[in-house]
């Protein structure tokens, strides 16, 4: 699962940075999205280590009375912009200074490496995996992170243009698994869609 919509009135792009909370509609996203999962069977929740990760998953632990494991896999990506506006004539890209960050949009250049991230993701899900063993399991992550990661189990090269992302807030990516063979991917957006291409979103 995604986060929820996020208070972010300078449109920064926050990253990792602390302090950033869920607005009043991604507070609403998330309990649309607990009541989507009320009959849902799952055992097991973890989230993020960032605030609106826990925000999101608070609902969802309440409703089905669970615990929240913290996973530091499920982090948003590392960027180098972070706390700064990104955009073209407002941001960034008007300071020659910062161009060499931009010029291997396949590592990524700006940031964690897309192989980097689709690793921690699916040592997420393993460990999510095993601790529900039989039964469902939620983990609530970010953006990027779960788009590179439904890419790498599609098996599909990681860079991508960030505006076809399938991955509104508060969006269910699902996989069912077989065994240890990833058997059927789904989505779905409980809580309706969203812009991808939106900066803090």
């Amino acid at each position: 699962m995604r986060h929820g919509e996020v208070q972010n009135p300078d449109g920064v792009l926050y990253g990792r940075l602390p302090g950033y909370l869920l607005s009043e509609r991604g507070e609403r996203q998330a309990e649309l999205v607990a009541e989507a999962l009320a009959d849902e069977d799952l055992t097991v929740l973890l989230a993020s280590p960032l605030e609106r990760a826990q925000q999101t998953v608070a609902p969802i632990a309440k409703s089905h009375d669970l615990d929240v494991i913290t996973e530091p896999n499920l982090i948003e990506a590392g960027n180098v912009f972070e706390g700064r506006r990104f955009g073209v004539g407002d941001g960034v890209l008007r300071r020659p200074a910062t161009w060499p960050k931009l010029i291997n949009p396949f590592r990524p250049s700006w940031g964690e490496p897309y192989v980097e991230i689709a690793a921690r993701m699916r040592a997420a899900v393993d460990r999510a995996r095993a601790l529900a063993a039989g039964h469902t399991a939620l983990c609530v992550s970010h953006q990027l992170p779960i788009w590179t990661a439904r890419r790498n189990y599609e098996g599909k090269h990681m860079w991508h243009d960030p505006r076809r992302r399938q991955c509104a807030l508060a969006s269910l990516t699902t996989l069912v698994f077989d065994g240890d063979q990833l058997a059927e991917l789904r989505y779905r957006e409980p809580a309706g869609a969203s812009d991808p291409t939106v900066t803090g979103a």
